[in-house]
């Protein structure tokens, strides 16, 4: 090979090797650890069990974002348009055949029957009138949950595989703002069924609903 040659090949192979770094500097970026300021306003969760998720439609509802269990996670997803509601819970445990028709699935109560259907890499799991996906890792499983009359069972598939750990930006999205951390919350619901504000309520007193009647009253 040439003088010329060797030069030519080596400004064709630049951009490729700048391509390249580009790359490996992004992944490390996006590789970054969580940083002391989101672990505090993680609060009670542990940072390695805060997962996301998606689905057409739904939003994340931020004030149901708690904790469960000891350091486990838990959010839910509401739709506007339909009602329905999806939620995610994180928490340390196992999930296997064995155990997988023990444990309740959603909001179900112990002791009601579940039904285990293993899909892929999750479990379908089917109790009463709600229904949840779940996979476990590790240490710990993560639960995509919902009322069966309002989420079909395609959808919570979908949402359940789009879970995945939450990354830096997605934690700064999710998380309270700091200083309030993550509280113990209710979970599924809080963000879709939380009782509007009173307005009949004195500023002052025991808090008696105010039930004065004007003269034609």
């Amino acid at each position: 090979m040439t003088r010329v040659s060797r030069r030519v090949l080596a400004v064709l192979l630049l951009p490729l090797v700048l391509t390249a770094c580009g790359a490996e500097m992004a992944n490390d970026a996006a590789a970054a650890p969580p940083s002391a300021e989101l672990k505090a306003r993680a609060g009670e969760s542990a940072i390695e069990l805060i997962y996301v998720t998606e689905a057409p439609g739904y939003e994340l509802a931020r004030q149901s974002v708690g904790v469960i269990g000891n350091d486990g996670f838990s959010a839910a997803y509401f739709s506007a348009g339909t009602g329905g509601q999806i939620r995610l819970s994180v928490d340390r445990g196992k999930l296997d055949e064995a155990s997988c028709e023990k444990q309740s699935a959603g909001s179900s109560g112990a002791g009601e029957p579940v039904e285990c259907e293993r899909d892929g890499d999750l479990w379908y799991r089917a109790a009463a009138s709600t229904h949840e996906y779940a996979r476990a890792y590790e240490g710990h499983v993560v639960r995509i949950s919902a009322d069966a009359k309002l989420v079909d069972r395609a959808t919570l598939r979908r949402a359940a595989e789009k879970v995945h750990r939450a990354d830096n930006e997605e934690l700064d999205e999710v998380l309270p703002p700091a200083g309030e951390g993550v509280g113990s919350g209710t979970g599924a619901g809080a963000g879709a069924d939380e009782m509007p504000e009173r307005r009949d309520l004195p500023p002052v007193g025991d808090g008696a609903p105010n039930n004065d009647v004007g003269a034609s009253g």
